[in-house]
């Protein structure tokens, strides 16, 4: 393959270009109910810095995204199965669940592991939770994000199927950006990633930091340890980081966590501190206070006792 066929096939998957007329439309009226019913959903330079992370993340995920194409495609002509999947029905019923466990793994190791966070955290550091949010895509993380999933074209699924599987799980994850919608049924809740969920994803209380990192299917932050109910009444979510960067420079915005690691890996003593800094959850410290996820939580619980 010649760099030409391999861009044409990487424009092939424009299905999320297809949804984003739709996603600024639903963002257009979910200002107009916000406007109309004094919600206080929006902030215009809180949604100005979300629509500049946008911009921003699709331009560097380009050549990353080549890269990952030109991989899949030879780790899916080595594949035994290649011959076997054929994008059968049933092929695309196993890629989803394949997909959407990738997904929760890369998801979750973006907020366990502080270097990846960083090219994370722009999604997070809005203070709104809403559609327009729902744009606002975590830069850095486009660098590393395909690794994840160099295992599934060696199971025999094409590059073409496999990103056109993770652009479904992204067009459901918009959806989910949302106060509007309060719980839904309980099968659905069950099961599935509802608006109610994902506002536990990106509040900063205490109770919620780390779960729910579920993509479509909810199922997999309740297996493995990282699910927590919503429960407005006693804690209501707060948006945001649990130190807030009081910015909206895009720039900034995109950046700042990974000044923040260069900063603490420089006053570190040790290589050992310095490799913490690095791998080790967001809130870890050589001379202060723990205030890793795990840790907070572990605290409020015994307070609590």
């Amino acid at each position: 393959m010649n760099l030409q066929e391999i861009i044409n096939y990487v424009l092939q998957d424009n299905l999320t270009m297809i949804a984003l007329p739709i996603f600024f439309a639903a963002v257009v009226l979910e200002v107009i109910i916000d406007r109309k019913q004094h919600l206080d959903l929006y902030y215009g330079k809180d949604t100005l810095a979300s629509m500049w992370m946008l911009v921003i993340s699709a331009i560097v995920e380009f050549i990353p995204k080549v890269l990952a194409f030109v991989a899949f495609y030879y780790l899916h002509e080595w594949s035994p199965l290649k011959d076997f999947v054929q994008r059968q029905w049933w092929a695309w019923i196993v890629l989803f669940f394949m997909d959407d466990i990738t997904y929760y793994w890369f998801h979750r190791a973006n907020h366990e592991v502080r270097l990846l966070w960083a090219g994370h955290v722009p999604h997070h550091s809005s203070l709104k939770m809403n559609f327009g949010t729902a744009l606002r895509q975590g830069v850095g993380e486009r660098i590393h994000k395909f690794f994840f999933w160099l295992w599934i074209p060696l199971l025999g699924f094409d590059p073409l199927m496999i990103f056109t599987m993770m652009g479904v799980s992204l067009i459901y994850q918009f959806w989910v950006h949302t106060e509007l919608v309060n719980k839904l049924p309980k099968p659905i809740e069950l099961i599935f990633n509802t608006p109610s969920h994902h506002r536990v994803h990106h509040a900063s209380n205490i109770r919620y930091l780390d779960c729910n990192h579920a993509g479509v299917l909810i199922i997999w932050d309740r297996m493995f340890g990282t699910f927590s109910e919503e429960l407005k009444e006693e804690d209501e979510p707060i948006y945001g980081l649990t130190q807030n960067i009081e910015t909206y420079h895009p720039v900034k915005v995109a950046t700042h966590e990974y000044t923040a690691i260069a900063k603490d890996v420089k006053r570190a003593k040790t290589l050992k501190e310095k490799l913490k800094y690095i791998f080790y959850a967001p809130g870890w410290s050589h001379d202060g206070e723990d205030k890793r996820a795990k840790v907070l939580r572990a605290k409020l619980k015994k307070e609590h006792v």
